[in-house]
């Protein structure tokens, strides 16, 4: 979980069991890594941003289910084509683990890439933001800067001035 954009970059994250345990429980945290030993049933979380009603925020978070079962069809369906040599059943199994292997790291690739995507838009919302406000006070200083400047030149011209009414 990160939040990506809003004031503050917090919010209250909690995560109740299918026995309604609290598993986790964070206040006002920017971004968090949770591991839980799961079990049936389901499983309810809830982002809180009741503390600050005023700001709305932008949340990314991801929910990753490991060892749902798949690998356990997968060498059913590989099975399936071998045809009972030692041999065959070796190179298969070999394969087959190497195969594994490939895919579990593709997916943690696309997750660690799905992680850097969501830092990049929580900066990217930061420094939009900044420079929004930097652009705002530049204009209030510029215009701050004319009006001193047009107060500067009508106090000199007045002190060269003459006052004095003349006869002649």
């Amino acid at each position: 979980m990160q939040v990506l954009d809003g004031a503050g970059l917090d919010v209250d994250f909690h995560l109740l069991s299918p026995k309604g345990e609290t598993l986790v429980f964070d206040e006002r945290k920017s971004d968090g890594v949770h591991t839980v030993e799961t079990e049936d049933g389901d499983y309810m979380f809830c982002f809180d941003n009741t503390f600050s009603t005023i700001s709305e925020k932008v949340i990314f978070f991801e929910l990753i289910l490991d060892n749902m079962g798949e690998d356990g069809q997968d060498e059913e369906d590989w099975k399936k084509y071998v045809t009972g040599t030692d041999l065959l059943d070796m190179k298969l199994e070999d394969i087959l683990e190497s195969i594994n292997s490939v895919k579990a790291r593709l997916s943690k690739s696309v997750q660690i890439q799905t992680l850097l995507r969501a830092f990049e838009a929580r900066d990217r919302n930061i420094q939009e933001s900044n420079f929004d406000r930097v652009n705002f006070w530049s204009m209030v200083n510029l215009g701050v800067m004319v009006v001193v400047s047009a107060v500067q030149v009508y106090m000199l011209k007045s002190l060269f001035e003459d006052k004095r009414k003349s006869r002649t």
